[in-house]
């Protein structure tokens, strides 16, 4: 694994650790509006990075199939979203809007928004990794800026996830410590998600364009399940749609310029 590579899984992390650092900054709490933005905003860029830094490349790995190109970016899509459909069913966790959905168990509030939020960065960690190994193995879709695009993608939307584990757990009551640093735990299952990704694509080149299609799925369920329901809740979710236009717009931006 290459130098270059491994900054580009440490820079989603780093986003996370600087959200949860918001917590010496903001107040206790979040306001409303900003949630919406934050949770729209990080929507966005994910629903621009499973297309354009995820799909793409899979539909463009598997163009000598012809017709059936699609096969392997949608069977890999689909396998993604039952993949994060499993955990979210088997792993104890809040839902972000405050929807206590997950299996039954003595965990606290608090401990489940940092599993939710951790559930949130798994498919990130794996989607980072996957485009570095898909680069790694020379796979023509890929080049290094476009890696290096999703890398900062993922980090920007990172910021409002390290904020969302952070500030409720300031809010009560937890001194800004122990908040810093439990938002930089949530981020650490990122680069070793990405890490065994580059470990296992990079060893079954042949079916790169499963594992890009399956982060994408991954990504996506996440972006429904939680993001979306997150910014469209109570008065005001025009400003989480707002935000969500921007995040797509951002990444996309990103992939295309560098990619």
């Amino acid at each position: 694994m290459t130098g270059e590579t491994i900054l580009g899984i440490l820079i989603p992390f780093a986003g996370t650790s600087l959200g949860a650092a918001m917590v010496f900054i903001l107040r206790r709490q979040i306001s409303d509006g900003l949630n919406k933005i934050l949770t729209g905003f990080a929507a966005g860029v994910m629903v621009a990075a499973s297309f354009w830094s995820l799909l793409e490349p899979a539909l463009e790995s598997s163009a000598e199939m012809g017709k059936l190109s699609f096969l392997p970016a949608a069977i890999g899509f689909l396998i993604g979203v039952g993949f994060l459909l499993l955990l979210d069913e088997v792993t104890p966790h809040m839902h972000f809007n405050n929807q206590d959905e997950g299996p039954k168990s003595g965990l606290k509030r608090t401990t489940k928004l940092i599993l939710a939020v951790t559930l949130h960065n798994i498919p990130e960690g794996m989607a980072v990794g996957v485009v570095y190994a898909g680069f790694l193995a020379g796979n023509a879709g890929i080049s290094a800026a476009g890696a290096l695009a999703l890398a900062l993608g993922i980090a920007i939307q990172n910021f409002p996830d390290g904020a969302i584990v952070s500030m409720p757990l300031r809010a009560e009551g937890m001194d800004k410590g122990k908040t810093f640093l439990f938002g930089v735990l949530s981020g650490v299952v990122e680069p070793i998600a990405a890490v065994i990704t580059v470990a296992a694509a990079g060893a079954v080149v042949p079916v790169m364009p499963y594992f890009l299609a399956f982060a994408a799925g991954a990504m996506m369920y996440v972006v429904v399940e939680e993001l979306i329901p997150e910014m469209s809740e109570g008065k005001h979710s025009n400003l989480g749609t707002i935000a969500f236009s921007l995040g797509f717009v951002v990444m996309m931006i990103l992939d295309v310029a560098l990619g």
